[in-house]
């Protein structure tokens, strides 16, 4: 078989140019891949069952929690987490906390991370040639754009969001700090005041609901599938059973009265705009676990 280990790119275009597009599947390993043991197995059009066999056999043999997943943008994890640092960033233009403060409620959550500290882990130049590219890299105006423009690239330079010692130990810049206060002003933009559940909630609320959307879309399996994968991709908190099951413990209704809040205040937020999944378990007024055990569809032909 071709397996691939691209985090972003169409299974699919790649099957497309080889003789044996059955042959072809993603085999999605997380960084770093020896200590990581989330393996998302990435089903194209055509794989074959022998295929996908293969890809879930050689990632059990190997020690991974290997998981079938649908072939979108982003695959599961990765997709459910990218709008984690877009918010954060919003939130820190938007209110008055610091970088600092919006990390912390991710780790009182139960998060190894913040948002911010996991961007320099993972360095804050991903996608900047890209941007650049398309005209979007704006180091006037993207806080992060600005650190990249400096050099301050995440822990691997010793300087990012945060600045690192010898053993990686985080330091708040000044600098970076009074970076932010400068482009707020450049963007007309008055600090307000933000309490914690609202950091909370805009932390991990689209999460939440591109999970939902993800199930709705035939890229998962079921709600245990996408929680394994942030459990054991990104580490959400074990103790929280997952981001899907946390969302069932909070209780749907207030997540979608919280979601609904959120998008009619930031209409060009789609990752705020309610799953209609998401709505159809609050109208049957059961947790997702329940409802989609119950729910009776065709097999996806993304699954």
């Amino acid at each position: 078989i071709l397996a691939t280990n691209t985090s972003f790119l169409s299974i699919d275009e790649m099957a497309e140019v080889t003789k044996r597009p059955e042959d072809v599947i993603g085999m999605h390993f997380f960084s770093p891949a020896n200590v990581m043991p989330l393996l998302e197995n990435v089903r194209g059009a055509k794989s074959s069952e022998r295929t996908i066999a293969t890809a879930m056999a050689v990632g059990s043999r190997i020690g991974k929690w290997p998981v079938l997943v649908g072939n979108c943008h982003g695959f599961v994890a990765n997709r459910m987490m990218a709008n984690y640092g877009v918010e954060a960033r919003n939130m820190l233009i938007e209110g008055n906390w610091t970088f600092e403060q919006i990390d912390a409620v991710a780790t009182k959550m139960g998060m190894p991370l913040g948002p911010f500290a996991m961007g320099d882990l993972t360095g804050l130049a991903i996608g900047v040639e890209a941007r650049k590219r398309n005209g979007t890299f704006d180091p006037e105006t993207v806080v992060q754009d600005w650190l990249v423009e400096q050099g301050r690239l995440g822990m691997k330079t010793n300087a990012g969001y945060y600045d690192y010692t010898k053993d990686r130990k985080r330091v708040p810049n000044k600098d970076v700090m009074a970076r932010v206060e400068q482009t707020r002003k450049k963007l007309g933009v008055t600090p307000r005041d933000m309490t914690e559940q609202e950091v909370f909630e805009r932390l991990f609320y689209p999460v939440f609901n591109e999970g939902f959307k993800i199930l709705e879309g035939g890229f998962a399996v079921r709600p245990a599938d996408i929680d394994v994968v942030l459990v054991h991709g990104y580490n959400f908190p074990r103790v929280s059973g997952g981001p899907m099951h946390l969302a069932d413990t909070i209780g749907l209704p207030a997540v979608l009265k919280s979601l609904q809040g959120y998008s009619e205040k930031n209409p060009g937020s789609a990752y705020f705009k309610p799953s209609q999944l998401l709505v159809d378990c609050v109208k049957a007024d059961q947790p997702l676990a329940e409802f989609w055990a119950k729910k009776q569809q065709p097999a996806s032909s993304k699954l």
